[in-house]
């Protein structure tokens, strides 16, 4: 295995698989050599771009082609199944987030993962950003003192009436589990664990029966606050997505710059050139590949994957709650859609690798 580059099989052919597609054509760590999508005219085409086989389901992926690893980019309610499928077969997993949409099925597949001895992990590409990384670097520094805020922001006008992403029977919520999936994952990243969240929802205008538009309270463990807000009906226009406050200053990591001010100078500090998706999609594989090879440590471990699935059901439970919830106090595989309790559904099978992720 350390003489070539690791085989990748792919189950999904929407957009988030067509990203990876663009990440693996420079690559030196691995190569797509399989593509699976039900809608097999979908696989052939990213398959065809890639130079690679596709298929029409995932199992006829797992029978013909060897592979080192997978990445399954199928909506989130099929996560568990497939995932599973592979680990049992010794394949090391990259699932995209959400990582699972309950903590019940997130720790099958750990178990999974552990039973058979291979890797797994979470795609969540914002930890793999350059100037990601170097804000961690930064905060840990001391620089900036005591962290006392953090924020995050990830807000955009998109119709989702007719999308996949809104109907909680597929996705397990709204735009709290969607989008939030990465912004409690950066949180964790800068903050470490956190303690207890609390949400509130803003009005739907988009006639959605999930939330559209909500702002996530957060207290780490450490006592450190934190705001989030998430929406699919407004676009908040901002530079940065991610802004950190400490007793000594203050750092701003934004889509097109990214800097930091200490309180004793005037002059703010540029110290990366923004969001660059092919490159955190880059590093990610990078990452996971090296992992595989025992060359270096996963970013993302499954225990920070299954702590981020943790939060986000915290976070549903919260919804239409005047109180704060604490993290991993358990729901027994219960998840919360518009402040209703449901038992989180097995996957359909009918969608191991129909739709888009």
């Amino acid at each position: 295995m350390t003489n070539h580059k690791l085989r990748f099989g792919m189950v999904g052919a929407g957009g988030i698989a067509q990203a990876y597609a663009q990440a693996f054509e420079t690559c030196e760590a691995a190569r797509l050599v399989a593509v699976a999508d039900i809608r097999a005219e979908a696989a052939r085409a990213l398959a065809e771009r890639a130079g690679c086989h596709s298929y029409d389901s995932y199992q006829a992926m797992t029978s013909k082609s060897k592979l080192d690893a997978v990445i399954v980019c199928t909506p989130p309610a099929t996560h568990a199944e497939v995932s599973i499928a592979f680990l049992e077969r010794g394949v090391h997993v990259l699932c995209e987030k959400p990582f699972s949409i309950d903590v019940r099925s997130a720790r099958k597949m750990i178990e999974a993962a552990n039973r058979a001895g291979v890797k797994l992990t979470m795609g969540s590409k914002f930890r793999y950003v350059d100037d990601v990384i170097r804000a961690k670097s930064i905060v840990m520094s001391g620089i900036l003192g005591e962290i006392i805020l953090f924020e995050n922001s990830f807000t955009a006008r998109v119709d989702m009436t007719n999308r996949w992403n809104s109907k909680p029977e597929i996705s397990g919520g709204g735009v709290l589990i969607d989008n939030g999936s990465h912004s409690v994952d950066l949180m964790r990243y800068f903050l470490g664990p956190l303690a207890e969240v609390h949400v509130v929802e803003g009005k739907r205008v988009q006639g959605l029966g999930v939330e559209e538009t909500v702002r996530i309270f957060a207290r780490s463990q450490s006592g450190v606050m934190g705001s989030i807000d998430l929406s699919w009906s407004i676009d908040k226009e901002l530079d940065s997505y991610l802004n950190i406050y400490g007793s000594h200053g203050t750092i701003s990591v934004g889509w097109k710059e990214s800097k930091y001010r200490q309180t004793s100078s005037r002059d703010w500090v540029v110290f990366g050139k923004g969001y660059s998706k092919v490159q955190a999609f880059c590093s990610q594989i990078a990452n996971f590949s090296k992992a595989i090879r025992g060359e270096e440590q996963l970013l993302i471990t499954a225990e920070a994957a299954l702590a981020s699935v943790e939060v986000i059901e915290a976070a549903h439970n919260s919804l239409g709650q005047e109180h704060w919830v604490s993290v991993g106090s358990g729901s027994n595989g219960r998840t919360r859609v518009n402040g209703h309790a449901i038992v989180a559904p097995a996957p359909p099978r009918r969608f191991a690798t129909a739709l888009p992720r």
